[in-house]
């Protein structure tokens, strides 16, 4: 039986900032439903990936192609609107915006700010309007944010708002979902709950998704497929399992680990 193509597929891409060289001959690939990793030391150039695919940055050489276009050099808003989303490592957002006023900004194709769309036809407004909030309450409650969703994002805790991250996505179901950390600084509980919400939306809802992540636990715990990034070049790629036995991985990201006992990962 054949695979199916790539969803995403990233081939050669290469970039430099000045004299530094930050990618080299980059590629990876991810298929229609899988979740897979990208995992490497800080400075190895994940973040400046993910830049170039979702279009912040503009590769030197090399192509992306997102359900079977071209994507490289267009604008991020163009490439959304394609259904290839990206979060950040800092979550931001519209901190003078509640945390469900946010959800409901993140909904696409939204008719109730378009005057005519309103005017000929208002029923239709209102019902997708209802079911924006519908579905925004139902984020807020996956994501066990409930209780705060009339609180202003910026009175939020930075763990929240990775959770108010993926509620973003909910809303605006993209086709792949791209995920720069969300688990960094975030205590332990609310680290169960964001696999918890990353597992249900490939599961239940079908998104795909490219997750960078430094917690080998959740990089275990749901990706099929890992990418290492090491000094601008993918150096190992295999199963979860693979990886974390690869000497090349061990030896540049992971750390060594004495016999009978558990890797450790190097500072990076």
């Amino acid at each position: 039986m054949n695979e199916a193509a790539p969803l995403l597929a990233v081939e050669g891409i290469a970039k430099s900032f000045g004299a530094l060289p930050v990618l080299l001959d980059v590629g990876l690939a991810v298929e229609p439903g899988r979740i897979v990793g990208l995992i490497g030391p800080n400075g190895s150039g994940k973040s400046t990936l993910f830049n170039i695919v979702s279009g912040f940055e503009t590769a030197d050489a090399g192509t992306v192609t997102f359900a079977g276009a071209r994507i490289e050099g267009e604008r991020p808003h163009a490439i959304a609107r394609r259904g290839l989303m990206r979060t950040f490592q800092l979550s931001e957002g519209g901190l003078r915006l509640t945390a469900i006023e946010n959800l409901l900004a993140a909904a696409m194709d939204q008719q109730e700010h378009r005057l005519l769309a309103s005017a000929l036809n208002p029923r239709r407004v209102l019902a997708r309007e209802a079911a924006n909030l519908a579905r925004a309450r139902e984020a807020l409650g996956l994501l066990g944010l409930s209780a705060v969703g009339n609180e202003y994002l910026g009175n939020l805790s930075g763990g929240q708002r990775k959770l108010i991250d993926i509620g973003r996505m909910l809303m605006a179901r993209p086709t792949l979902c791209l995920f720069d950390e969300p688990t960094a600084g975030v205590n332990p509980t609310l680290v169960n709950t964001i696999l918890d919400a990353l597992k249900r939306m490939n599961r239940e809802e079908g998104f795909s998704i490219l997750i960078i992540e430094h917690n080998m636990r959740v990089i275990s715990e749901i990706c099929e497929r890992v990418y290492v990034l090491a000094t601008g070049q993918i150096i190992a790629s295999g199963t979860p399992e693979a990886i974390q036995a690869d000497p090349r991985v061990l030896d540049s990201y992971l750390g060594t680990a004495p016999v009978g006992g558990p890797a450790t990962r190097r500072s990076a």
